[in-house]
């Protein structure tokens, strides 16, 4: 049965932010067919859709590589990041679920607790979850478009060191759930930019522009030609 696109699409994305594609790398049809055990067709078209999303560049004379981000372009994700995760968290509050605050104030809870253990090595994970929970609650297609859109290239990007105080920035986590659930979009707002901004701090860039960078590919941890996808 043919794999769609976007499963392969996914995969090929989730091994450029991992680093198995090194930036730079050519993206050829034949290999990526090979390594995911698909035809070359939705190969191809996954490639458009990342070219689209800046993860892939087309070269002349070599066609598709992984693109290579200036520190500018960098930057700028994290700007636009600390403009959009407010508005979304103001969207939130006007237009969440029950459900959705059931999962924030699950994910607060958790956070909350691991902070308090100094168990931190599910914290990134946790604080992930949350902010694409509060992102989905705000009920904007376009929103949550471009915000998940910009964690993948972030996290393609930037290396995030451990939170310093990881108590208080699940307190915060804890406030802005607060505000969301009394419908204060204007509060929710507030807390999470500057939440977003102490949170931008802990960001270092995982490359420096101009160094070598080896052409090899590391064996990929997302193989798409599986079971479970063929239904």
């Amino acid at each position: 049965m043919r794999i769609p696109a976007h499963s392969v699409c996914t995969a090929i994305r989730d091994d450029i932010v991992s680093g198995v594609y090194e930036r730079g790398s050519r993206l050829t049809e034949e290999l990526l067919a090979r390594r995911y055990g698909v035809s070359r067709v939705p190969v191809r078209e996954a490639l458009r859709t990342l070219e689209a999303e800046g993860f892939v560049v087309t070269r002349r004379h070599a066609g598709a590589c992984v693109a290579e981000p200036t520190e500018q372009e960098a930057a700028d994700l994290l700007e636009m990041r600390m403009l959009l995760e407010p508005l979304g968290a103001s969207r939130a509050a006007q237009r969440r679920t029950e459900a959705h605050l059931k999962v924030l104030r699950g994910l607060v809870r958790l956070g909350q607790e691991r902070a308090r253990r100094g168990n931190s090595d599910d914290l990134r994970s946790l604080g992930g979850w949350f902010h694409e929970t509060l992102t989905q609650a705000s009920g904007s297609p376009a929103l949550i478009a471009v915000l998940t859109q910009l964690r993948h290239k972030i996290a393609w990007m930037y290396t995030v060191e451990a939170p310093a105080g990881p108590v208080e920035s699940w307190a915060e986590h804890g406030a802005i759930v607060d505000a969301v659930a009394r419908g204060d979009g204007e509060r929710a707002r507030a807390l999470t930019a500057l939440h977003t901004e102490r949170a931008t701090a802990a960001h270092r860039l995982r490359f420096s522009v101009g160094a070598d960078r080896p052409e090899r590919v590391r064996t990929s941890q997302h193989p798409v030609n599986m079971p479970s996808l063929r239904h």
